[in-house]
């Protein structure tokens, strides 16, 4: 699952292991098995049974007895951390109502108002070329920022996470990020102890469960994860889709929200993931799993389950997996789907004549076990101004740009400069930071 012909083509995998039964053996990364369930209703029974499996992966056997490699780069998503996903009982019940409790307080309208502005400034970065990758332009960007945002993050804070979290998502040197990762968030939290605000750091901190400080590194930890990785797949895959045109016979004439549900049901942005352990050994419809092996969930193998069909075409929502099932369901649903939809229309609007720039044949999947993401997303559309960041400057009533000429710095796209000065250079969080005085 870790080579280019998954990434190519993973239903042909899925397809095969059904074929056999509701579960198969799986290579994740050389040298990492797993047991991949790619039934509908097998999924549903270990996703739903917390009797006979758990998410806690100091179960996993194979990493217990060193057959492992440490730098295997499936263990920053795989490997124990005391979070929402690797715990179970009271432990897990306690954590998740922290975060629920958290993320509950960001209002839609809250969250639309806060993809606008950094939608803006991400478009007025190409708008004037012609052309843009709109996923690492665009897709990739805009939901670290968002979180750096949420996160209440301040500018030298925010761009080291924004850079950390793009090497371990791209599987660079992930070892050294997720350090750094972890290092970035300790100081946030120290931080948020210290001066809190109006974010969801701070929100945690206040939380009456208590959590420690490795507790709070370890939820952010998680819920960057678990959004922003999806977040970047599911606007590129949806954009995609919706740009494919009358040629394909799928996009032409969509709706974003029925896009949006296209890629829930045909190519979830997390396709395999939920990885359970057995506590014992068991059976799932005749195949036998080994207590401690990974037993990961194929959402997007369920979700092709020929017993889906009539689901599939009336393309009910409450069938598909994408956001899973159980007691670790996504808790962030509503939120996820606004930040796409926002962030789609957004693009959308501002470059109405956006076309691919090459055949959609001709485009590349990232290969990895676990997501379902495209390595580019090239399109050409007719050059506009870079003028929306002015517009939501107007907007929102902050300092327009004559009174920040006259003091000094003039924004332009992606920096604000000190005029007879090289700038500094820096990075998207601190130059968006800059532009917007936030």
């Amino acid at each position: 699952m870790h080579g280019e012909d998954f990434a190519a083509d993973p239903h042909q995998l899925y397809d095969r292991l059904r074929a056999h039964g509701p579960a198969g053996p799986v290579e994740l990364a050389p040298g990492v098995e797993a047991e991949l369930v790619v039934e509908h209703e097998t999924a549903l029974r270990v996703l739903q049974n917390t009797t006979l499996f758990a998410r806690d992966s100091r179960r996993w056997t194979a990493l217990n007895e060193g057959r492992i490699a440490l730098d295997s780069p499936v263990l920053p998503m795989m490997a124990y951390r005391p979070n929402c996903l690797f715990t179970d009982g009271a432990v897990h019940l306690r954590l998740r109502k922290a975060v629920t409790d958290s993320l509950d307080r960001l209002d839609i309208s809250r969250i639309r108002r806060d993809v606008e502005p950094i939608a803006d400034y991400l478009i007025d970065q190409f708008s004037e070329r012609g052309r843009a990758d709109l996923l690492n332009d665009y897709a990739k960007l805009l939901p670290l920022l968002l979180f750096n945002k949420i996160f209440g993050c301040p500018a030298g804070i925010g761009d080291r996470l924004t850079s950390t979290m793009s090497a371990i998502f791209d599987g660079k040197d992930a070892m050294r990020a997720n350090e750094e990762m972890t290092a970035c968030l300790m100081e946030l939290i120290t931080l948020k102890r210290r001066e809190p605000g109006d974010d969801v750091t701070s929100w945690l901190i206040q939380h009456p469960a208590g959590l420690n400080d490795e507790e709070l590194k370890d939820q952010l930890v998680m819920l960057m994860g678990a959004g922003v990785e999806p977040e970047r797949n599911l606007i590129g895959n949806a954009l995609l889709l919706l740009l494919s045109g009358e040629d394909s016979g799928r996009g032409a004439g969509l709706l974003i929200e029925e896009a949006l549900d296209h890629v829930l049901w045909n190519d979830p942005p997390i396709a395999n993931y939920a990885t359970h352990f057995p506590l014992q050994d068991v059976e799932l419809k005749g195949v036998p799993v080994a207590a401690g092996t990974p037993v990961v969930i194929s959402f997007a193998g369920a979700n092709s389950d020929p017993a889906l069909n009539d689901a599939r075409q009336a393309r009910s929502k409450g069938a598909h997996l994408a956001w899973g099932a159980g007691p670790h369901a996504c808790p962030a649903k509503s939120p996820a789907q606004v930040i796409a939809i926002t962030a789609i229309e957004k693009i959308l609007n501002a470059l109405p004549d956006l076309v691919l720039e090459v055949p959609e044949k001709d485009l590349q999947w990232r290969p990895g076990p676990f997501h379902r993401a495209l390595v580019s997303l090239p399109v050409r559309f007719s050059p506009t101004p870079a003028t929306r960041v002015a517009a939501s400057l107007q907007a929102m009533n902050t300092r327009p740009r004559a009174a920040a000429a006259e003091s000094g710095q003039v924004p332009v796209a992606g920096q604000v400069r000190t005029p007879r000065q090289e700038p500094k250079k820096k990075g998207f969080w601190s130059s968006f930071l800059d532009v917007f005085r936030l």
